[in-house]
């Protein structure tokens, strides 16, 4: 059976993150055609939570911590609106740096991005050197791979701080353009930075980092050690750390708030993202067309970052489904449904790690597997926007086949729908273009003769004939070159 979102990681469990007693927060609108731009933001998120290998709504409960910490310091509601999307979109930029971070590991670059944010990786330690061992050079020979964590051990600070630029330079640019305010945008660079100057990427100290990043650091660290030590735990743990990682003042505002009850209401629920939702300051913002259209194209750059043989796959691909509605004279909400499915039909490849995405050779059984739930992970994401009930349909089916030969359900048939075709088509073309770890990418006309042997058993062929008297006309899908552009994608 597929993996879900919920069982990818188990939390660990104390007596201190049971929920409290308290009302229920409002309902949220179930009008289909009016969606709230927190709705859309905070489901999103769980797709943000698949890069880091956090424990699923790890984004949305930092928020809930947040909020709760910068309400308490009587921020004002323009800051806490800031604050708001800040917390749930502060991972934007991590996909851009797993290319690179899997390159210096040579390992699972999501799993060891979790694990290193419990380490305090300003000075060495024992579980410092363990964590490296056990993580990097992962099948390497021994000589190799004990140069390998020597090489991280002694340069981890600028290992640390590029990693941490790239994915500030990429969350900034994200972040204007789904529109955040100039303070999110400012939060979203700078949140890594430390109380006492020793955080990255600008060795900001004190004061010089902004109120809104200092909130969503310690916010963050709290959900990610309390989803490994349990809510005591955490709270330990920022406490040791007040004055070097995180202002005093917040340290103290979260130890009284812990103390009365008030931090963990709904921690460990189920309920997180329903109370999440009810804490939007002021109005809840309805999302215009433009602006949804905007987040699944900013979207669509976070997924195609992650490996440079993919980063404009999502794109290609919306360009050719588009090209093939238009051949097949579906315009409209239709025209508009397919382009915002084929943007993110591959929001779970962010939990694909890049030794799997980027690997040279054949795939073994259980990378397959992995690579394998990644449809159905997308439509379980975007199926928490009440709105996007079909887009999450259509993500899901795009690897179906009409023979049902397909994943991750074996559908066949009737069973898919024509926009899942579309999109399923324009994907096997646009992943035929592009060049990947283990071959390059074909010529158009090589492309079309290899999709005309799986013409009509796998692939629809009026999608197909629609796409490929599109192609001639030169209008979608010119391959671009990947070379050395990973690094300079949103520059």
């Amino acid at each position: 059976m597929p993996k879900t979102l919920e069982t990818l990681r188990t939390p660990k469990t104390s007596a201190s993150t049971r929920s409290i007693p308290v009302a229920l927060p409002r309902s949220i609108p179930a009008d289909a055609q009016s969606i709230s731009l927190s709705e859309i933001v905070s489901a999103l998120s769980f797709g943000l939570d698949l890069t880091e290998d956090a424990r699923p709504g790890h984004a949305v409960r930092t928020c809930l911590l947040g909020m709760r910490i910068a309400s308490e310091l009587g921020l004002p509601e323009e800051q806490l609106s800031s604050l708001y999307y800040a917390l749930l979109l502060k991972d934007i930029g991590c996909s851009c740096n797993a290319n690179l971070l899997c390159e210096m590991v040579g390992g699972d670059d999501r799993d060891i991005k979790r694990k290193v944010k419990l380490e305090d990786w300003r000075y060495p330690s024992l579980s410092g050197l363990r964590l490296l061992w056990e993580n990097a050079g992962v099948g390497e020979p021994f000589v190799a791979k004990s140069l390998r964590v020597l090489r991280l051990a002694l340069r981890r600070r600028s290992f640390r701080r590029e990693l941490v630029r790239l994915r500030c330079e990429c969350a900034i640019k994200i972040g204007r353009k789904i529109g955040l305010s100039a303070a999110s945008v400012d939060a979203l660079g700078s949140f890594d930075e430390h109380w006492d100057g020793r955080g990255y990427p600008n060795r900001l100290r004190g004061g010089e980092i902004p109120i809104l990043a200092r909130v969503i650091n310690i916010a963050q660290c709290l959900d990610l050690f309390a989803s490994e030590k349990g809510t005591c735990g955490a709270m330990g743990l920022v406490g040791r750390r007040g004055g070097s990682w995180f202002d005093p003042e917040l340290v103290a505002v979260a130890r009284s708030l812990a103390q009365q009850g008030r931090l963990w209401e709904f921690y460990g629920s189920g309920m997180e993202r329903r109370a999440v939702l009810e804490m939007e300051p002021g109005a809840m913002l309805q999302a215009t067309e433009k602006q949804i259209d905007d987040i699944a194209e900013a979207f669509a750059d976070i997924v195609d970052a992650k490996s440079p043989f993919t980063y404009s796959h999502s794109l290609g691909v919306t360009d050719a489904a588009m090209q093939i509605a238009r051949q097949m004279g579906i315009g409209g909400e239709r025209s508009r449904l397919i382009y915002r499915a084929a943007l993110l039909h591959d929001l779970g490849k962010l939990r694909v790690p890049n030794t799997i995405l980027d690997k040279p050779g054949k795939l073994d059984a259980i990378e397959w597997q992995v690579v394998r739930e990644h449809p159905g992970l997308s439509s379980e994401i975007l199926g928490r926007i009440k709105a996007f009930k079909e887009i999450a349909r259509i993500a899901g089916e795009h690897h179906e086949r009409l023979d049902g030969s397909g994943y991750p359900i074996g559908l066949k048939g009737d069973e898919i729908s024509l926009e899942s075709r579309i999109i399923a088509v324009a994907d096997v073309y646009g992943a035929l273009l592009e060049d990947r770890s283990y071959r390059k990418g074909m010529s158009r006309a090589d492309a079309q003769a290899k999709m005309a042997g799986d013409i009509p058993h796998k692939l629809d062929a009026d999608c197909c004939a629609a796409l490929f008297a599109s192609s001639a006309t030169g209008l979608p899908f010119e391959r671009r070159d990947s070379t050395n552009m990973h690094r300079d994608i949103y520059r």
